[in-house]
């Protein structure tokens, strides 16, 4: 390596006394970690290469994301932070330094995060990567008939029309003009957003009631309320005629006002009709964003439509009106990458060369990382976690930076195995441009490409926080850890499978790619559903399963809570834990919440204060009063078996599960929730832990636990092995068979062999991605599907169990 960089420093002669001396630069090639004692890491210290693809192994709660993402990638950031101005760091996330000791040998981290992507009604694919610009100035240069400047093909920007006395300066020159036009892209019918909305003006007010009688049935806008006496007290209706009984001119002002600035209830408000401002404070807003209650109302009250205007291409009609080779742009960003890729290629244009080069890598590499299914004008909060991070990684493939850290959390979710091979061609390439790659992973296939492993363990949890190996994947297959035993595991196909009970029939299934699809789902039974990326398997799923009161839908959506939330609270543990405390020590079972009357005061029972230093990063420290502990000081004189609140909630699942088994606290009903975490691979999270720290995956199974005990005949798991070790998908499978036997159906969606090889009946989408999909292409039993060979499925799994 040393070698390498001095040979591209210099083409001057040289002695072979300098050749063989490396520069005293070239020395720093290891990351080092001193003493790294975040979260549950136990004083941990290793040396990390630098310009190599290191993948970090262990069971879930093992330690890796503590050391990888809260100890290297939060101290890179944290410093990169501080270079900037105070006013600068005052946007940006607040970061504490990590527990270590020694951090030496830092690059600039970019995290590749399995973090959905904004949910803002106008940031699609192509908006989040380079490509939509790239086409907008492509379509500004070539397209006919010409209408502007790049601006007049975003559908973000409006089109605008200014008089009066505008100066413009151009170097010393100014000029005055009179008029000022910006032709934007943007569709005036439905501002860029592809629908309009149409308000049922029931689900608003009652119109028998007067405003006095508490006619509005707005969440937020509750009687006596600013949003109440905004109509009530503006003068323009009157407050005590039922609704129903308004004039024309009364009901327009009441609905339709333009905005107008007026004094209501002595104080300067700006009054407008109750749609435009109901369109500006819910509509304007993700759905997927909003608290429960707001998204219900949202869904009740208004319907949205296809925009009439622009076809919901979101464009102004001169933006679909200029064309390249009979294309518009809407045409464009409607079409499948992997086609749009094609057009692209066949435009010869000298006078746009480099432009139309750099365009074909970008969709080239979403063709290569297996995303060629999807369309620059899919709305990127409807991707998947998975699709979210290789969409990230898209940008960061056409970058300049070299010798930078890139940390990727299980790139390999979502993927089939077929797509696997691209995604480690992917990583290498990152890694041979000069960069650093760490890689938090599971699947044997991703471990395989690794120049060097960490293997964390040998637990979770408290048993966990040590590493057990360091060296090469051939070393680690040699050693006695947990992983190098099961990284050679391969399932063996079931010989005999479950008959079913019945079917759930679906007939002409046309969401998204799926092509009029005809099915019978057995029930009874393990049925997997397989298919590359995009083959259209949750389009099946969730299109034509619809959740209700019997089918019981898992999948791993963010869960809406606080930092305050953890797994007992979301769970219900709590409650018999705060009975059982409360009948042991003859008190109110409220003392023992954190946000109820037992909070310490001085951090309002969340453990650490937030302190907002303006301008400046805000800091959160732990709470001096109660050291952590969220309770005050008497709460925690109180005991149940010898331990406080705060010890209880401090325990992982597993030795909280001993605790309540027998003695002064059996609680049977903690111990029932208790046992659902563990049996669904959770027994290292403490109870206390935030909800906001979990995985996607660790989120799943803890919806999982808490579905478990819901009386629905069908459960829908949306790959339940995501962030699972080998170790722990066995455990998953032995959960999924308790589920059967006990009278469920399941339905699993999952890329993963072993639990392939493990089902009753497989049903196989495919053959491709996108529009190359959407079609049964097998259905059976795994055996019959390894025998065959028939598909891409069939093949992996025949290689796999070794067929």
């Amino acid at each position: 390596m040393n070698a390498m960089a001095g040979d591209t420093m210099s083409t001057a002669p040289r002695t072979d006394e300098q050749a063989s001396a490396p520069h005293a630069a070239d020395r720093h090639d290891l990351i080092r970690v001193h003493g790294a004692r975040e979260n549950n890491l136990k004083d941990v210290s290793i040396e990390i290469p630098k310009r190599r693809l290191t993948v970090f192994t262990g069971v879930s709660g093992s330690g890796k994301s503590s050391l990888v993402f809260d100890t290297i990638a939060a101290e890179s950031q944290r410093l990169i932070n501080e270079t900037y101005s105070s006013f600068v760091q005052g946007f940006m996330p607040t970061l504490s330094r990590p527990e270590v000791d020694v951090l030496e040998g830092l690059t600039t981290a970019i995290i590749v995060d399995q973090q959905r992507l904004g949910a803002d009604p106008r940031s699609t694919v192509g908006t989040a990567t380079d490509a939509n610009a790239m086409l907008r100035i492509l379509f500004s240069r070539l397209g006919e008939p010409h209408i502007g400047p790049p601006s007049a093909y975003a559908f973000n920007v409006p089109s605008v029309r200014a008089s009066g006395a505008i100066t413009v300066e151009r170097g010393s020159k100014k000029t005055e003009k009179a008029t000022f036009e910006r032709t934007g892209g943007m569709c005036p019918g439905c501002e860029g957003r592809g629908t309009v909305s149409d308000i049922d003006l029931t689900q608003l007010y009652d119109d028998t009631k007067s405003l006095a009688e508490g006619a509005l049935t707005i969440p937020g806008y509750t009687a006596g309320g600013w949003n109440y006496r905004l109509y009530s007290e503006s003068g323009f209706v009157d407050q005590d005629k039922p609704i129903r009984t308004y004039t024309k001119k009364e009901l327009a002002d009441f609905l339709h006002h333009e905005p107008v600035r007026m004094k209501i209830a002595g104080i300067n408000m700006t009054y407008e009709g109750l749609i435009p401002r109901i369109q500006k404070s819910f509509l304007a807003k993700d759905k997927e964003g909003m608290q429960p209650h707001i998204r219900a109302f949202v869904e009740r009250a208004v319907t949205f439509t296809t925009c009439p205007e622009c076809d919901g291409t979101r464009l102004s009609e001169g933006a679909r009106a200029s064309k390249i080779e009979r294309i518009s742009i809407a045409d464009a960003c409607a079409m499948q990458i992997s086609d749009l890729a094609a057009w692209v290629r066949g435009l010869d244009e000298p006078s746009v060369a480099p432009l139309l080069t750099a365009l074909q890598l970008t969709l080239d590499s979403f063709v290569e990382i297996g995303l060629g299914y999807l369309s620059l004008d899919r709305p990127s909060g409807t991707l998947s976690g998975g699709e979210a991070q290789r969409v990230k990684m898209i940008r960061h493939l056409g970058s300049s930076l070299t010798d930078v850290t890139y940390v990727f959390d299980e790139p390999t979710i979502g993927l089939h195995p077929h797509d696997i091979q691209r995604m480690n061609d992917l990583l290498l390439q990152l890694r041979d441009k000069g960069n650093t790659v760490l890689v938090v992973e599971h699947k044997p296939e991703a471990i395989a490409i690794a120049d060097h492993v960490v293997d964390l363990g040998p637990g979770a949890g408290t048993a966990g926080g040590t590493v057990c190996f360091e060296g090469t994947v051939d070393g680690l297959r040699a050693a006695d850890t947990v992983t190098g035993r099961h990284l050679d595991d391969r399932a063996v196909v079931k010989e005999s499978v479950r008959k079913p009970t019945g079917a759930l029939k679906i007939r002409g299934a046309s969401t998204h790619n799926l092509r009029d699809v005809d099915v019978d789902v057995p029930l009874g039974v393990l049925t997997v559903i397989t298919g590359v990326a995009g083959s259209g398997k949750s389009s099946l799923v969730h299109g034509s399963i619809p959740a209700g009161e019997e089918v019981v839908s898992v999948d791993q959506g963010a869960i809406r809570g606080s930092r305050r939330s953890n797994p007992a609270t979301y769970t219900g543990l709590l409650d018999p834990i705060r009975k059982a405390f409360a009948k042991a020590n003859g008190v109110k079972p409220a003392l023992f919440s954190a946000n109820s009357e037992g909070a310490c005061p001085t951090c309002n029972g969340a453990g650490v204060i937030y302190t907002d230093l303006g301008m400046m990063a805000g800091v959160s420290s732990t709470c001096e009063d109660c050291e952590g502990k969220r309770f005050q000081p008497s709460v925690l004189e109180y005991l149940l078996g010898g331990r406080d609140i705060s010890e209880v909630l401090a325990m992982p699942v597993t030795e909280a599960a001993e605790f309540f088994a027998s003695g002064e606290a059996h609680t049977p009903a903690a111990q029932r929730i208790l046992a659902r975490l563990a049996d669904v691979g959770l027994g290292y999270l403490s109870l206390g832990q935030p909800l906001t720290t979990l995985s996607g995956g660790e989120r799943q199974r803890l919806k999982l636990a808490t579905h478990m005990a819901d009386k629905g005949g069908v459960y829908v798991l949306d790959e339940p092995t995501t962030g699972l070790h080998l170790a722990d998908v066995e455990q998953l499978l032995g959960l999924l068979d308790r589920l059967v036997d006990s009278g469920k159906s399941v339905i699993v969606v999952e890329h993963h062999q072993a639990v392939m090889a493990h089902a009753d009946w497989i049903i196989d989408l495919g053959p491709g991605a996108g529009h190359d999909g959407g079609k049964i292409v097998f259905e059976g039993t795994p055996a019959d599907l390894v025998a065959a060979r028939s598909t891409l499925t069939g093949e992996h799994l025949a290689e796999y169990v070794g067929a």
